[in-house]
């Protein structure tokens, strides 16, 4: 007997890979504002009132406190009401957020819109969730890198823009135009279809023991908090660092050496996620050994090869780890609600970016601008230890 040919699947496929491509475009253009503006805040704040900009380190991190407070319940929410309703959600509550900022015409009103921004944004959350939703195992995990990869050009992207547009509209009245992104976002994922939430119900089967189901969810966030602490710390003060150590070096220049990491991960992450055939824990291990050794490099680059391959092996790390982590949360996503994990992961990132902040701050007026980078390597190297120990300690207790 002749079997029929399985035309529906590469449709299907395609569909799915759609589907992908148009959840990380909406998350990259509502990342337009909320990661391009936060840089020009001692240009925003005295027309609010002001004048010295003493409160820009706080305002900075207003979004990601009450986003990372705010996580856990809008997954939870999503896994009730649906991933699409609460991505949707998401993107209509930035557009709101930054109108309220362009409008804002005291900094207690412009506080509240990058509190409203905070509580009422989470794409990241949403986007992972509903991607979750639809998505299993391995096409889960390239998903997240791709998603990542959105996040990351926006990072290099947003700042640039807003910084080409500022003779002609102040960084401050742009919080109105760029709400037409998510906006925009919202209208794009309208047409999606809601996940199945019953799709592929035999991939969820537990594959060990509740034991060490839990173990992976710990490590997972474990991992998380420590990657985002050892990579954000070193940003702030870049600026102030390169400065110090190169005093003539032009505004473009550090802003493309503040973006090689981002880079690396835009252009090796899909090719190495294909072609490197490593363990999860082997990704982290290395990523980590490359993020403390990059991080430390700080200390003695003195040139601009010496800050280039300082910050190229910064990237190495971050692309591996990112790699690890989207592995194993895939793993993870498989045995659980997506919209709850991955807002009790977009927590423990949030929570990461706040500590590395502040963390920075105060190791910056103690011993200087190159000390947050140190403090990245110690927190690197601390993950490398505690990875590489939990997987010795596997392996013997299996054999």
């Amino acid at each position: 007997m002749t079997r029929a040919p399985l035309a529906p699947a590469p449709r299907a496929e395609a569909a799915r890979g759609n589907q992908i491509y148009a959840v990380a475009g909406c998350y990259f253009v509502a990342s337009f504002a909320a990661l391009g503006l936060p840089p020009f805040l001692t240009t925003i704040l005295p027309e609010l009132g002001d004048p010295t900009a003493r409160w820009a380190g706080v305002l900075y991190v207003v979004p990601t406190v009450f986003g990372g407070l705010g996580a856990p319940l809008w997954g939870r929410l999503a896994d009730r009401y649906g991933q699409k309703r609460l991505l949707l959600r998401a993107q209509l509550g930035l557009a709101a957020a930054f109108l309220l900022a362009g409008w804002a015409d005291s900094l207690p009103m412009f506080a509240a819109a990058l509190i409203l921004q905070g509580v009422l944004g989470g794409t990241f959350a949403a986007s992972s969730g509903y991607l979750g939703a639809s998505l299993r195992g391995p096409a889960l995990a390239r998903a997240l890198t791709v998603l990542q990869g959105s996040a990351r050009l926006a990072l290099v992207i947003a700042p640039i823009a807003v910084g080409a547009l500022a003779p002609w509209l102040s960084p401050h009245r742009q919080y109105l135009v760029l709400a037409l992104l998510p906006l925009a976002a919202a209208l794009i994922l309208a047409c999606l279809p809601e996940p199945m939430a019953g799709a592929d119900e035999s991939s969820r089967a537990a594959t060990g023991s509740e034991t060490d189901d839990t173990a992976s969810l710990r490590a997972l966030f474990a991992l998380e908090f420590g990657f985002v602490f050892a990579t954000v710390v070193s940003f702030p003060y870049l600026q102030a660092l390169i400065g110090q150590r190169l005093p003539d070096t032009p505004t473009l220049v550090v802003g493309v050496l503040f973006a090689v990491p981002h880079l690396v991960y835009l252009a090796t992450a899909t090719t190495a996620q294909r072609v490197v055939r490593l363990g999860t824990s082997t990704l982290v291990i290395i990523g980590f050994g490359c993020l403390a050794l990059g991080s430390a490099a700080h200390l003695w680059a003195d040139s601009l090869t010496g800050f280039v391959l300082t910050r190229v092996l910064l990237g190495v790390g971050l692309t591996l780890c990112l790699l690890g982590r989207n592995t194993l949360a895939a793993s993870c996503a498989r045995r659980r609600p997506a919209g709850r994990m991955f807002g009790s992961l977009e927590f423990f990132a949030k929570a990461g970016a706040v500590a590395a902040g502040l963390t920075a701050t105060v190791v910056n007026l103690e011993f200087g601008p190159a000390a947050p980078a140190v403090a990245g390597a110690i927190v690197a190297s601390a993950a490398l230890a505690i990875t590489t120990g939990t997987v010795l300690r596997t392996r013997t207790a299996v054999h």
